[in-house]
């Protein structure tokens, strides 16, 4: 190997040693941002692994749980916003609930232009069938935290979400 090579090897090895330390180096702030996306990203998984269980798909539950926490009707355009998706992402979600007999797409009482979707007796049946279960495989892993500590996290949370 010729000194040009080791010159461009070492650059190299600097510049990526130098992106480990950013990335490892993280503010107080950051740190605990990306610890609560892998507590999140952990206990997601609880769910979807409960919901495949059950042959379902946490996705789609998530929009037949915000569905019915909206009194069991919603715009598709505001349960795309509640649940995070854009509003052409949710007629992917939409579409095999309707197929599979879950929710129904009905014309608006006062704006024929818009759709509003609901919760079908199906849809209904589901979660209190489902649900349950899917609380009980969160609680186990939410059970490490004592009641106190529950509190607290709820108060933090709370007061990240604030606006």
């Amino acid at each position: 190997m010729d000194r040009m090579q080791e010159d461009s090897m070492g650059n190299e090895k600097t510049e990526i040693d130098d992106l480990q330390q950013l990335v490892l180096d993280l503010p107080a702030p950051n740190e605990a941002f990306f610890a609560l996306v892998e507590t999140t990203a952990n206990l997601v998984a609880v769910s979807e692994k409960y919901w495949q269980s059950q042959g379902l798909n946490g996705a789609r539950i998530r929009v037949l749980v915000e569905i019915a926490r909206q009194g069991g009707a919603i715009l598709p355009s505001v349960l795309a916003g509640r649940i995070g998706v854009t509003k052409a992402n949710i007629s992917l979600l939409l579409t095999p609930l309707e197929r599979d007999g879950f929710i129904s797409r009905a014309e608006h009482v006062q704006d024929g232009r818009k759709t509003i979707i609901s919760l079908t007796e199906a849809g209904r049946t589901l979660l209190t069938q489902q649900l349950p279960g899917n609380r009980i495989a969160i609680a186990e892993k939410m059970n490490r935290l004592d009641a106190e500590e529950l509190r607290q996290l709820m108060s933090l949370l709370s007061k990240l979400n604030r606006q």
